[in-house]
């Protein structure tokens, strides 16, 4: 008597199951996902024009050639056909929307397989996964996809006051997004106020105002803005003027 729970290959559906068919396995991702895993953070979350880490590690034990290739696709991708959005192969075309922007960091020694992302966009948020191409090996780790979430801008410029606001005496302010990628594309820092003003010095990531506060001055509002270019996203601060006699 044949066993109840006999094996069968499923002609209709092409895949193996216990008296019913598995599920079909996408032909873009092919049946090789429950041999190799990759180690890899599951999802991240990245502000709009922010920079972003996904933390990878491929597992194969051997390196069959010399040259190591690794691609980041976009989910459902066809590898063979579809740009990746990073590689480190010089033979392949990286999606337009991505280039410059997603570097695969690639380390064939302790196989670091991590995906580095800048200027972040609303249109990166989604599913991501790895191949890998070392010769003899190549591999799609489509049962480990990265998912990626680009969320608001909700970090806010810091205003530094020195000291006390004292009228007729210049005192220097500084306008400074120390939470900013510094990989990313330069902000662009502006300042407005009814009390008179200069701008003086500015690194990457802050910016100087030479403030020359008048006794009518009490009481009125400084604001600095930060537009990140690269996504279009701006964020300001407001402080109040307080003036001592």
């Amino acid at each position: 008597m044949l066993l109840p729970l006999l094996l069968l290959w499923m002609q209709g559906e092409g895949q193996w199951g216990l008296g019913r068919a598995a599920p079909r396995l996408s032909s873009k991702c092919p049946p090789e996902i429950s041999i190799h895993r990759l180690e890899v953070a599951r999802s991240a979350s990245i502000q709009e024009g922010q920079c972003g880490l996904v933390l990878c590690r491929y597992p194969t034990s051997k390196v069959t050639s010399r040259t190591v290739y690794g691609y980041w696709f976009q989910e459902g991708a066809d590898t063979r056909h579809d740009s990746p959005v990073a590689t480190n192969d010089p033979q392949r075309q990286v999606q337009e929307r991505t280039q410059g922007r997603f570097h695969l960091l690639l380390d064939a020694q302790t196989k670091n397989c991590s995906l580095h992302i800048r200027d972040a966009q609303k249109g990166d948020s989604g599913s991501y996964f790895f191949r890998e191409d070392s010769g003899s090996v190549q591999w799609s780790y489509c049962a480990d996809p990265v998912s990626v979430e680009v969320t608001a801008l909700t970090h806010t410029p810091v205003i530094l006051i020195p000291g006390i606001l004292m009228p007729g005496r210049p005192s220097n302010l500084t306008c400074s997004v120390p939470w900013a990628c510094k990989q990313g594309t330069p902000p662009i820092f502006s300042w407005r106020s009814p009390a008179f003003t200069s701008l003086g010095p500015r690194t990457t990531h802050s910016s100087v105002l030479t403030l020359s506060p008048q006794p009518e001055d009490h009481g009125t509002y400084l604001t600095c803005q930060v537009m990140f270019p690269a996504v279009g996203v701006t964020v300001e601060q407001t402080v109040q003027l307080n003036l001592t006699e």
